[in-house]
Parts: C-alpha cells; sequence; structure tokens
C-alpha cells in the first residue's frame, strides 16, 4: 500500500472551503500538526477561529469526505478542532486609538434603544454561552444607575478582592464579571452627573485585572448617552449588538442606537429579537409583539439578524434565581436560541477580523 504524504492530504484539503471568507482551509493556514502513521491512519487539527464556531461540523466531515475520495488508500481519520480567537489587533495597528486592554482580543457592545427589552438578559446569555463554548471571557455591567449582573448571577452582596490596588473581577459560570453593584449597597442609588459615570466605565477598564480574554462584553445602558460614547472613545470595539423586541415602539427606538454606532464608526455585528414568540404546549407559536419586525429592520438597515429569542418563564427565573437559563435549562428552546445567536455573534467577528487582516496586508 503506498504512503500518503502530508502534500497529498493538503492538496485534497485544498478543496474544502470556508464558506465565510470564501477560501479554502489551506490558504487560510487553518490545517494544522498533520501526521501519518505506518497504516496511513491520517491526523490533524482545523484551528477554528473561535470555539462558539457554527462550522465545526461542517468543516471536519467535509475534510473527512474530500480525503477519502481523494486518497482512497486512507485509514482511519482523525480530526481535532482547536481553537485561536482572532482580533483585528493581531494584524497590526488597531484603529486609531490606543488600547488600554492589549491583552483583550475582542470588545463587544450590547445596546438597546430603549429600556425593557431584555437588553442586560441577553448580554449575560451572550457572556455565558461564549464561556462554555471554552472561550476566555468577561462582561462589564456598564448601566451604572440600574445595575443587574450581581441579581442575574446570584452574586448579590459579593465585593471583589483588591490586589495591589487593583480590582480582581469576580467569575461565575466562566465569566469574569465586574458591576457597580459589586461596589455600594444594592439599596443604594447611583446619583451621579454624567462625568462621573464615565469616570467610573473607565475604572473598570483600567483598574480591573482582567488579563487575557477572548471576548469582553459591555452591557450597556440604555440609550445614546455619556457612557455609550466613553466607551467608543476610549476603546477599538470590535462590534456592537443590538437587542430590541419586534413591536414598532421598540423599534423605532433601536433605529436612533444603530445611528449612534454608525456616527462613531463601531461596526454592527447584527440584531437580536428578544421575546419573538411565546412557544404554546402543541409546539405552535404566539408571536404576542408582532411577527417579523426584527427581521425587517435588519434587513431594512443592512444588518445580520443573529437570532430570535422566545419570551418564556423560564429565562425571567433564570434572571432572578441567579442561574442563565443556558445553564439551568440548557436544552430549552430559550437555550438553544441564546446559544445560536452567540455563535453568530462569534462569527460575525471573525469574518470581521479576517477582513480587516486582509485590508491591511
Amino acid at each position: 500500500m503506498p504512503a500518503i504524504t502530508q502534500k497529498q492530504i493538503l492538496e485534497a484539503l485544498e478543496n474544502v472551503m470556508d464558506p465565510d471568507l470564501n477560501k479554502d482551509l489551506v490558504s487560510l493556514n487553518m490545517i494544522k500538526d498533520i501526521r501519518i502513521d505506518e497504516k496511513n491512519n491520517i491526523f490533524f487539527s482545523i484551528e477554528l477561529t473561535t470555539p462558539a464556531c457554527p462550522m465545526k461540523d461542517h468543516f471536519r466531515n467535509a475534510c473527512t469526505s474530500v480525503i477519502r475520495e481523494r486518497l482512497p488508500e486512507a485509514g482511519e481519520i482523525t480530526i481535532s478542532l482547536p481553537a485561536k480567537v482572532t482580533s483585528s489587533a493581531s494584524c497590526g495597528h488597531h484603529g486609531e486609538k490606543a488600547d488600554p486592554l492589549p491583552k483583550v482580543r475582542n470588545i463587544i457592545a450590547v445596546g438597546s434603544g430603549k429600556g425593557g427589552v431584555g437588553k442586560s438578559t441577553v448580554a449575560v446569555n451572550l457572556a455565558v454561552s461564549l464561556a462554555r463554548t471554552g472561550a476566555k471571557v468577561g462582561l462589564i455591567d456598564a448601566d451604572l444607575y440600574g445595575p443587574s449582573i450581581p441579581t442575574m448571577f446570584g452574586l448579590e452582596n459579593k465585593r471583589p478582592e483588591i490586589v495591589n490596588k487593583t480590582i480582581v473581577p469576580i467569575e461565575r459560570y466562566g465569566v469574569k464579571l465586574m458591576s457597580i453593584g459589586f461596589l455600594i449597597e444594592s439599596d443604594n442609588p447611583v446619583i451621579w452627573r454624567g462625568p462621573m459615570a464615565s469616570s467610573a466605565i473607565k475604572q473598570f477598564v483600567t483598574d480591573v485585572d482582567w488579563g487575557e480574554l477572548d471576548y469582553l462584553i459591555f452591557d450597556l445602558p440604555p440609550g445614546t448617552g455619556d457612557i455609550q460614547l466613553t466607551l467608543v472613545q476610549m476603546l477599538p470595539v470590535s462590534g456592537a449588538v443590538i437587542v430590541t423586541t419586534p413591536q414598532d415602539v421598540a423599534l423605532s427606538d433601536v433605529a436612533k442606537a444603530v445611528t449612534m454606532f454608525r456616527k462613531v464608526n463601531v461596526p454592527l455585528l447584527g440584531l437580536i429579537e428578544n421575546m419573538s414568540y411565546y412557544l404554546l404546549p402543541d409546539g405552535s407559536k404566539d408571536y404576542i409583539f408582532g411577527k417579523g419586525g426584527g427581521e425587517k429592520f435588519a434587513k431594512a438597515q443592512g444588518m445580520t439578524l443573529l437570532g430570535s429569542i422566545p419570551i418564556g418563564g423560564v429565562v425571567r427565573e433564570g434572571g432572578d434565581s441567579g442561574t442563565p437559563v443556558v445553564v439551568e435549562l440548557p436544552d430549552s428552546e430559550a437555550a438553544r436560541a441564546i446559544e445560536s445567536s452567540a455563535c453568530e455573534v462569534a462569527r460575525q467577528i471573525s469574518i470581521r477580523n479576517a477582513a480587516a487582516c486582509a485590508h491591511r496586508n
């Protein structure tokens, strides 16, 4: 039996395309550590750009099929799928801003035009979903006037450690966390003018030991005020995720948030429609807030619809109990919808990072 060579394997794998980047896996330098033993058993890795990659199974199946077709003498084929999260900073200068968080690969802003759309619930579950894939994730509760992260993670009355004048973020469900709620009593209101709020956000960035992160998520307050502007002026934000509900009043306010991010040159990763429908016991869907509003809005704005999350008691209960629904009920329809949305967020970031690298090179 003729021995298979590494060159033959690479030539075969040149026929497997990444549909997002429109290049083959070999050209993208995603094929690593090829080994062939004396029985023509083949071992190699496909290095993904995020552990949340939704194309894992596609890549494994496509690579196996093309090797079987072109190299019928191949024995067992073993493919591992490690991930190395990309950042546009890896190609050189990251935008025009100095980066105070050089160990953070991607910064994601989660915003909305108005309150009451479940933005914090979405941000929390996105963060936990990404962490559950193996990514290193941090979450900043930037809603200083209505901090909800301590409650949603079951960490009321917790206080972070301070080591060498640096705050150590509290960690839960694999996510590093920072919130004004960890620093004040829960029943004390934050009565600050804009400059004080902006200063607090800056401290959450510069005075907290975030370490190395793949994704740092900011749960922004509603609207388009000082905190949003401080964030985009201070940090090279990778992209924004906009959260809305289907009804027209929410979408009209969301349009303002979309306009703001565009004016400050923050890429829009896409839109998540929360409370999209209610799942009835017979499996049918009741669109209690209207149907298709988010999809129509995203299409009109030239945005990606990242996902549609159903309304239901399990999501609310998870927020109140301190156990996010993706942890408490991972097989529920809401959890699956959120996890799919998280994978789509990671996918959009990878696509944009690859495009930024290609542009600079």
